[in-house]
């Protein structure tokens, strides 16, 4: 470290003691005990970079699609990160009331059938309607989960899943009226939407069969045939639907699909599986090893990228089309700071093995559990109940900054970035596990020490100027303010807007450039964006 550098971090940790001070707090600044040294060229041949994990997001159910708080969510997380799918379960369940077997108006007949006029399928297409023109009217496009089973259709009606809503998860009792459903589903949606509009949709059959998500036996035997009847079916209504699988659970069972779809000669456009974070190596790699729950993900989007490799479909697009650092309610994972770290590290590992990542969810308008009963219980949404920001919005926010072209940097803690005007934009972290991972909040401080980032920055453009906008503790955290509150499970309409405030991504800082050099310093779960770009001349 040069003198220079020296006296910039003596002076930089006496303006923050300073502004403690000013603050009224004697809390002493943390100790540095690891010092980050990044170079980048901004020049250099990168590769590409295409925002995989951000093009798609999860949600609640179908119907609640309806709300009015879930589409404000929406739109807040479509200006966030642009992104272009939902994905959702239930479109087929009973709240939908697209299917059911019964008499029917005879102007649904013609004169020739008029004397099978009971015990026939009867089609309601006004809640499909209703939701998925509200997902195009705000720039969304569905990515359609095909499930669960009608009532009607149902070859056992008691096969309830343990969702507060309860699907039906039985396959059909008879796959002649399911494959009509399937027919009926995609012509209506084609000659309302045009095939040139549905065509850019993804159709993914079922959800998590080979766990309770499927009532069939043996699970994926039984799959495998629905699937079979699902394809055939869409692709009969047009060639240009495109339909995938086998959306499972833990990032199993992809190589056993792909060579049943490859032998039965059954058509497939993309291939789809779910991990999250705190997924066991027993149930992924049946394997007894520990990986931590910040590689989970990857490692199983490696296991998946290889498997597709070695398939008769090298080259079909791989969609992870769930993922989170958890499958169950834990409010020091999802709700807090810990996302930021989590998610970069995510990107990083994560790049040039998948083509799109759909995150669970966007929002916690959100029922499997019930009614949600306090704003923060863990909940997996980037938005908290009453339209309140999390960490994890602002994480993916900032990281949507990053450019399109990937630049090397030798760290586990950074990615660098550039974009087509040129500007630099570098993504740097201090991961530390998360301080709770039960389902009640835990109280304390990351395990961990602030790490320095020593930035070297070359063939910068000219008169370039840099700003740097932080989520952690107390940047961008809502959960910071609701602590003060006493954690309130029914925060008043003004604590409400408080939180609202205090969730807000916080405003950049412009950062001093000493001949393409800067320093940052970062706490345990914090997360940092940095924008190099040519200063604007002013008037």
């Amino acid at each position: 470290m040069t003198m220079t550098q020296r006296a910039w971090r003596r002076t930089a940790w006496c303006v923050l003691a300073a502004g403690l001070l000013a603050l009224g707090t004697t809390q002493a600044a943390p100790a540095v005990a690891d010092t980050v040294q990044i170079r980048v060229d901004a020049k250099a041949v990168g590769t590409p970079f295409p925002h995989f994990w951000e093009r798609m997001f999860g949600s609640g159910r179908a119907t609640l699609s309806l709300r009015d708080d879930y589409r404000k969510d929406l739109a807040e997380v479509k200006r966030a990160t642009g992104f272009e799918y939902v994905r959702f379960h239930g479109i087929f369940d009973r709240d939908v009331g697209l299917f059911h077997l019964g008499k029917v108006d005879q102007a649904f007949y013609n004169a020739a059938s008029k004397a099978a006029a009971s015990d026939q399928p009867v089609y309601n297409f006004s809640y499909v309607d209703q939701i998925y023109d509200g997902l195009l009217a705000r720039g969304v496009r569905p990515f359609v989960e095909l499930g669960f089973m009608p009532s009607d259709l149902s070859s056992d009606p008691k096969a309830l899943q343990d969702f507060w809503y309860h699907p039906n998860v039985a396959p059909p009792k008879d796959y002649a009226l399911w494959d009509g459903m399937i027919r009926a589903f995609a012509q209506h949606l084609v000659a309302r939407y045009g095939i040139d509009e549905v065509a850019q949709w993804y159709f993914e059959v079922w959800n998590e069969p080979n766990i309770g998500f499927w009532a069939g036996n043996p699970k994926m035997a039984t799959y495998y045939t629905l699937y079979d009847h699902t394809a055939r079916a869409l692709k009969a209504v047009s060639p240009r639907l495109r339909v995938g699988g086998p959306a499972t659970a833990q990032a199993a069972d992809v190589a056993a699909f792909l060579r049943h779809v490859h032998d039965a000669g059954v058509p497939l456009d993309f291939v789809s599986t779910h991990v999250y974070g705190d997924d066991t190596a027993p149930n992924v790699f049946h394997t007894d090893e520990k990986i931590p729950r910040k590689d989970m993900v990857c490692r199983a989007v490696d296991k998946v990228h290889k498997e597709i490799l070695a398939s008769p479909y090298p080259k079909i697009p791989f969609f992870m089309s769930e993922y989170n650092a958890s499958y169950a309610n834990l409010p020091n994972v999802t709700d807090t700071v810990y996302m930021g770290p989590w998610l970069a590290n995510t990107i990083r590992a994560c790049a040039g093995k998948v083509d799109m990542m759909s995150y669970w969810t966007f929002s916690d308008v959100f029922e499997e559990q019930g009614v949600v009963r306090t704003p923060f219980y863990g909940g997996f949404g980037l938005i908290a109940e009453r339209n309140i920001p999390k960490p994890s919005f602002n994480a993916f926010a900032m990281l949507h900054k990053l450019g399109e072209v990937r630049l090397p940097v030798a760290s586990d803690s950074a990615l660098a970035t550039r974009r087509a005007d040129g500007t630099l934009v570098v993504a740097l972290w201090n991961y530390a596990p998360p301080v709770g991972v039960t389902a009640s909040y835990t109280v304390g401080k990351p395990k961990g020490e602030m790490k320095h980032f020593e930035l070297d920055l070359s063939s910068l453009p000219a008169n370039a100027t840099a700003q740097v906008w932080r989520l952690d503790a107390t940047h961008g955290n809502a959960i910071a303010a609701y602590d003060k509150m006493g954690r309130p499970a029914f925060p008043s309409r003004e604590q409400i807007d408080a939180l609202r405030a205090a969730g807000r991504m916080a405003l950049p800082e412009p950062v001093a450039l000493h001949g393409g050099k800067l320093s940052l310093d970062i706490p345990p779960q914090g997360l940092v964006v940095v924008k190099v770009a040519r200063a604007v001349p002013t008037r």
